[in-house]
């Protein structure tokens, strides 16, 4: 284990400060209200703060989402406005840029198509018991400007396909439903040119879908971008935009006992990911809770299942080379969980590599539930480095493993708790990040 290295403000002109990092990373504290840039170094030492916004409390739902010229977005929930950053000038030692788009919050999901410039927010319940918010908001990031319309209350999957796949050139918007399950889809233009007072647009095409639809992806493999990928509870639903009309596809299934929460894809690959959640059904029972590593090759229409641990494992990351990294929490211990993106063996299933990380006070505990009142772990990697990022909520630390040698723990401290485990982006130049078109 590495020394820990303190995390403050950018050295004075003159002093020995570390050369720049090629990498930065964002650590939002979103229950104290900030944000902190830091410039890492492939290895992860001699990490720098080279940027920090207070006031800011990022939408630990909706996540960020990495744009195809460098910047990353986010939504300040407290504002409501999307947050447009640049990480990468604050690297190359300039004042960061924010442009801030005013939006309709709580936001459940961040979405771009896939030249960046149109993002969509829809909204979510936020700390009320059931739907209310029926507004969707639709940003060009050229204009500066957003435009809200009202849809139905709900906690809607958002999805955009490019619109240099259709006659109009409009982008498509893709809304997943639940209860009613749907998918909805709209013309972007119409969504844009809507008249002033958030009126009511209706789809141009809905199909049904299970009740119970929770995470979508793009599918990686389509070269037209516009098969849309939703978990539900019997497997992995898919359809595919064929200008004003919605095409469905047999389902996958998931292979394993239990379900997929989310999905997401590994950029530049044709891979796509979950973690199937089985066991009782109570949250109190979450220990007993089975996690299985759902990978499947779409182009090759391949699966491969891989045990996670008993617990409770959320979201995922993705690193150089070909790594998948989850975090799993247990009373017994938690554990970082490597999993190579590619088979030992022809037909095999990668084996993971497990890391203990830890202990957080105010973790979960039997008995209780895994997301009430406790503490809870953030992930982040660069397709294109090799390092990933854990934090350890309530505690202010960011641990950093590099998975050429994941024996070896850089810690990173701060100056807020990271309650709730905060959020984190890892992103590098060109790294490829943009190619999850999701907040995450």
């Amino acid at each position: 284990m590495t020394p820990t290295p303190a995390v403050s403000a950018t050295p004075a002109p003159g002093s020995d400060s570390p050369p720049p990092g090629d990498a930065a990373l964002l650590v939002a504290d979103h229950v104290a209200g900030v944000l902190v840039v830091l410039s890492l170094s492939e290895g992860g030492e001699g990490a720098r703060e080279v940027a920090r916004l207070t006031g800011c409390h990022v939408s630990e739902h909706a996540g960020f989402l990495a744009l195809p010229d460098g910047r990353v977005a986010c939504v300040d929930e407290r504002a409501g406005e999307v947050l447009l950053l640049d990480p990468l000038a604050a690297l190359r030692g300039r004042p960061m840029p924010v442009t801030r788009i005013p939006v309709a919050v709580p936001a459940e999901q961040l979405a771009a198509d896939p030249g960046g410039r149109y993002l969509v927010v829809g909204t979510g319940v936020g700390l009320n018991d059931e739907p209310w918010n029926d507004l969707v908001t639709v940003v060009d990031t050229v204009a500066g400007r957003g435009v809200r319309v009202r849809t139905r209350p709900d906690e809607p999957g958002v999805g955009v396909v490019g619109g240099e796949h259709f006659r109009d050139g409009s982008p498509r918007l893709v809304l997943r439903r639940r209860a009613p399950g749907s998918w909805d889809l709209y013309r972007l233009e119409d969504l844009w040119t809507a008249p002033t007072g958030c009126p009511r647009v209706d789809p141009i095409d809905r199909l049904p879908l299970p009740d119970d639809g929770l995470g979508d992806a793009e599918d990686p493999s389509d070269p037209g971008g516009a098969r849309i990928l939703t978990a539900c509870g019997d497997g992995v639903h898919r359809v595919r935009v064929v200008g004003d009309r919605l095409v469905a596809e047999p389902p996958l299934p998931w292979g394993a006992a239990g379900r997929g929460h989310y999905l997401r894809p590994e950029p530049g690959t044709d891979r796509v990911w979950s973690v199937v959640r089985g066991g009782p059904g109570e949250p109190t029972a979450w220990p007993e809770w089975t996690n299985t590593a759902w990978c499947r090759h779409t182009a090759a229409g391949r699966t491969d299942l891989i045990d996670l641990g008993p617990g409770l494992v959320f979201r995922m990351a993705f690193a150089a080379p070909g790594v998948a990294a989850f975090s799993r929490m247990h009373p017994d211990g938690d554990e970082m969980v490597l999993v190579s993106t590619r088979p030992t063996a022809p037909g095999g299933a990668p084996l993971p590599h497990r890391i203990p990380l830890p202990a957080m006070d105010g973790a979960p505990r039997r008995g209780g539930t895994p997301w009430d009142g406790v503490q809870r772990r953030a992930i982040a990697a660069s397709p294109a480095r090799h390092l990933v990022a854990v934090t350890r909520g309530g505690h202010g630390t960011v641990h950093l493993f590099d998975v050429r040698e994941p024996g070896r723990r850089t810690d990173l401290t701060f100056d807020t708790p990271l309650d709730e485990g905060g959020r984190l982006c890892l992103i590098a130049a060109g790294d490829g990040s943009h190619l999850d078109r999701r907040g995450r």
